[in-house]
C-alpha cells in the first residue's frame, strides 16, 4: 500500500505560480507593513484565493506570502519592502504552511525577497518566476535581458523577485491547432548552441530556416531556472522562473506566438526526476554532515532510487511531490500557451529500488500509475492534443500501456542507424524504427523515433571518424557520409509515426558530443548552411519532410520491412496507394530483388523520374543509393 501524506493545503489545488496571480479578497487581513511583527501566530487560516508563493491583491499594492514548510519552527519573509528585516509569518492551524500579506506596495515595482526559516536559513521562493543570482547574473548581457534588476547589496545566496503588475504579453496568434502526432516532425534544439546569442529574440527572428526546413514543432531544451548559465538545463532549481540566459518572459511567450503564427508546436524539456542544491525545495530539508536530503523532506528522497539519477531525487509517490509537479505542469500550459512537455528520466518516476538496469527497466505498474495520475491531471488543463512525451526507454509491456492512454514514447535508433550510414553492415538492424517490432504495438502515433539527440554522438562524426570503405568509395569522405546521411533520413522520415531531428543534423554536424565535454558549449556551425554539399542535405530534409506530412500513407499501420543486410526495404500501403522505400548501406554495390506489389509505372520522389516495373524486379544498386517509389504521385 503507498502511504499517502495529506495536505490540507490542497483545498487550493492545482493554482498556478503566485508571483503572477491576483486573487479577489473582500476583506483581506493586515499584514507586515515593512516591520517586524509579533511572534508566530498559529492556527491562522490562509486567506481564501491565496495560492502558493506570491499572491497579490489590491489591485498589486498589498501581497500575501504563503510558503509550505511543515515541522519548521518560524518563517519570516525579509525583502526590500520591509528593508530585510524580518517579518514574522503565520503558520496555518495544520501546522504546515506559513503565510502573511504585505501592503503598501508599489504594484509597479519589482521587490527582491527571501524566506528567513528557524532563524539561520536563508530560501528564495519555489513559486517565483524570477530570481537574481550573484555569482551568474553578471554575465547576462543586456541585449539578451535587458533593464536588468541589480542584486541587492549587503543580501547573499539567491533571491526572489515579485512585482504586481509586470509588463504583459499580448498574444497575436489566433487559435492554434496542433500538428497530428503521427504527422509529427519535432525539431530539437538547445538555445545556447544553436543561436550565438543564446536569446529567444535570436531564435525567433531565425524561425524562417526552420520553417523552410518543414518542422512542425521544435522541442526547447529546459528553459527553466537552473544552475549557472552555460548549461543543458538538466541541473533545474526553480521551476516557475524562466533562465535569464536565454531572455525575458515576454520573449519566450513572443518565440512561441511566431511558432504557432507558422503552424510550429512548441514543447518544453521538463526535468521533475530530480533537482539541485540550489533549490530551496531542497535546501529547507537538507542534512549537510551527509550532503542529502532528510528524511523529513516533503519533496526528495535521502538516497536516489534508480541507478541513472543525478542531483537529489524527487519522491513521486509524495503528495506534496505531486502538488508541486501539477503545477509546474499547469504553469506553463496557462502561462505560455505551450504544446507538450518531454518529460527527462521519465523512468525515474518510481519508488521501487534498482541498481542496475535491468531492474529500472523492469515492469513497474506503481510508475505506470504515476504516469497515468499526471497525464490525467494533463488532460484536466488541456486535451487538445497536448503532447504528453516520455524520455522511458523501458520494456515494451510498460511503454505499451503508456501509450494506450496517449503518452507518446522516446525511441532511440541512433547506434543502428549509425552502423548503417558508416557502412558496417552486419549490425546495422534498424527494425526497432517500424512500431510493429514494439510487442503489442499495433499503431505508429505514440513513438517518437529519432537517429540523434543531444544524448547521442553525431552521426556524422562518426561516419567521418569510422567509417568503411571499399577501393575509392569511402564513408570518411564528407560528401560520400553526407549522401548516406539522406539515405538514413528517407528511412526515418518515410517510416510511420511522429519524428524527431536534432539541431544542425539537417546540415551534417560532425562535432563530437564529447567536445569541451559532454555537457559543454559546442561550435555553431552556420557557416555549413553556406556549403553546397551540406546544404543539399538540408534541402534533401526539407523534401522528406514535406513528403511525410503532406502524404497520409505515411501514416499507416500496413507496413512491412527488411532492416537487415545490406539492401534495406520498407513496404507501405494506404487506400490502395503503395510505397517501396530501397536503401544500399553497403560499401559496395549490390544486387537485390525488390518485391514490388504490383508491376507498371512507379514514381521515384528522390529523383523525380518514373520507372518501369516488370515482376520480378531485379536492380543494382551503388551504395549508398536511395529511392522512394510510389504507385501514385506523392505530393
Amino acid at each position: 500500500m503507498r502511504k499517502i501524506l495529506w495536505i490540507p493545503l490542497m483545498v487550493l489545488l492545482f493554482t498556478t505560480a503566485a508571483c503572477s496571480k491576483k486573487s479577489v479578497d473582500p476583506n483581506p487581513p493586515t499584514g507586515g507593513g515593512g516591520t517586524v511583527t509579533p511572534p508566530v501566530t498559529n492556527g491562522k487560516v490562509l486567506p481564501a484565493g491565496a495560492g502558493d508563493g506570491v499572491t497579490f491583491i489590491n489591485s498589486g499594492t498589498s501581497a500575501i506570502f504563503n510558503l509550505y514548510a511543515p515541522g519548521k519552527t518560524s518563517v519570516a519573509v525579509i525583502g526590500e519592502f520591509n528593508s530585510w528585516a524580518a517579518t514574522a509569518m503565520n503558520n496555518t492551524p495544520d501546522g504546515k504552511s506559513w503565510w502573511i500579506q504585505i501592503d503598501n506596495l508599489d504594484a509597479s515595482k519589482e521587490y527582491a525577497y527571501q524566506f528567513l526559516v528557524d532563524g539561520n536559513l536563508k530560501v528564495a521562493d519555489p513559486y517565483c518566476e524570477k530570481i537574481l543570482d550573484p555569482d551568474n547574473d553578471k554575465y547576462i548581457p543586456a541585449s539578451v535581458y535587458p533593464g536588468f534588476k541589480a542584486y541587492p547589496t549587503g543580501q547573499t545566496g539567491i533571491v526572489s523577485v515579485m512585482q504586481g503588475n509586470q509588463p504583459a504579453y499580448t498574444w497575436k496568434s489566433p487559435a492554434f491547432t496542433r500538428p497530428d502526432k503521427n504527422k509529427l516532425v519535432i525539431y530539437e534544439l538547445h538555445m545556447r548552441d544553436f543561436v550565438a546569442t543564446h536569446s529567444y529574440k535570436t531564435l525567433t527572428d531565425t524561425l524562417n530556416y526552420l520553417s523552410n526546413l518543414g518542422v512542425n514543432a521544435i522541442e526547447l531544451m529546459p528553459v527553466n531556472e537552473f544552475e549557472g548559465n552555460s548549461s543543458w538545463g538538466y541541473n533545474p532549481s526553480f521551476y516557475f522562473a524562466v533562465d535569464k540566459y536565454y531572455g525575458t518572459k515576454n520573449d519566450l511567450k513572443a518565440l512561441i506566438d511566431e511558432c504557432h503564427a507558422r503552424g510550429i508546436a512548441v514543447i518544453l524539456d521538463m526535468v521533475l526526476n530530480h533537482s539541485f542544491g540550489q533549490s530551496p525545495m531542497v535546501q529547507l530539508y537538507f542534512d549537510k554532515g551527509t550532503n542529502k536530503p532528510l528524511s523529513t523532506n516533503p519533496w526528495f528522497n535521502v538516497n536516489p532510487t534508480h541507478p541513472y539519477n543525478v542531483g537529489y531525487d524527487f519522491n513521486h509517490e509524495s503528495a506534496a511531490t505531486k502538488y508541486f509537479a501539477k503545477n509546474v505542469m499547469k504553469f506553463y500550459m496557462s502561462e505560455y500557451k505551450i504544446d507538450g512537455y518531454r518529460f527527462d528520466l521519465a523512468k525515474g518516476f518510481t519508488e521501487k529500488v534498482s541498481s542496475d538496469d535491468a531492474s529500472f527497466a523492469a515492469y513497474d505498474p506503481s510508475r505506470i500509475a504515476i504516469w497515468n495520475e499526471y497525464n490525467s491531471f494533463i488532460k484536466t488543463i488541456d486535451n487538445n492534443n497536448f503532447y504528453t512525451i516520455l524520455e522511458f526507454f523501458g520494456g515494451d509491456r510498460e511503454e505499451k500501456e503508456l501509450s494506450d492512454n496517449g503518452m507518446m514514447l522516446w525511441s532511440n535508433i541512433n547506434y543502428n542507424f549509425n552502423e548503417a550510414t558508416m557502412g558496417w553492415v552486419p549490425t546495422s538492424n534498424f527494425s526497432r524504427l517500424y512500431f510493429s517490432n514494439h510487442t503489442g504495438f499495433t499503431q505508429p502515433d505514440n513513438i517518437i523515433s529519432y537517429m540523434e539527440s543531444h544524448d547521442e554522438e553525431r552521426l556524422m562524426f562518426k561516419n567521418i571518424q569510422y567509417g568503411n570503405a571499399s577501393g575509392s568509395y569511402s564513408v570518411k569522405n564528407l560528401s560520400t557520409a553526407l549522401a548516406r546521411q539522406e539515405a538514413a533520413a528517407a528511412f526515418l522520415l518515410t517510416a510511420p509515426g511522429p519524428k524527431m531531428i536534432w539541431q544542425f543534423g539537417e546540415l551534417g554536424y560532425d562535432v563530437s558530443i564529447d567536445q569541451n565535454g559532454r555537457t559543454g558549449e559546442k561550435p555553431i556551425h552556420w557557416d555549413y548552411n553556406n556549403d553546397p554539399q551540406r546544404h543539399k542535405l538540408y534541402s534533401a530534409f526539407a523534401k522528406l519532410i514535406k513528403m511525410k506530412i503532406k502524404n497520409p500513407i505515411f501514416n499507416t499501420s500496413a507496413i512491412s520491412y527488411n532492416a537487415a543486410g545490406s539492401v534495406k526495404m520498407a513496404f507501405l500501403n494506404a487506400s490502395g496507394q503503395n510505397v517501396v522505400v530501397v536503401g544500399n548501406f553497403d560499401v559496395n554495390s549490390q544486387a537485390v530483388t525488390v518485391a514490388f506489389p504490383t508491376a507498371g509505372t512507379w514514381y521515384d520522389y528522390v529523383s523525380g523520374s518514373s520507372i518501369t516495373v516488370t515482376l520480378p524486379y531485379n536492380a543494382t544498386y551503388a551504395p549508398g543509393e536511395y529511392h522512394i517509389y510510389s504507385d501514385v504521385v506523392l505530393k
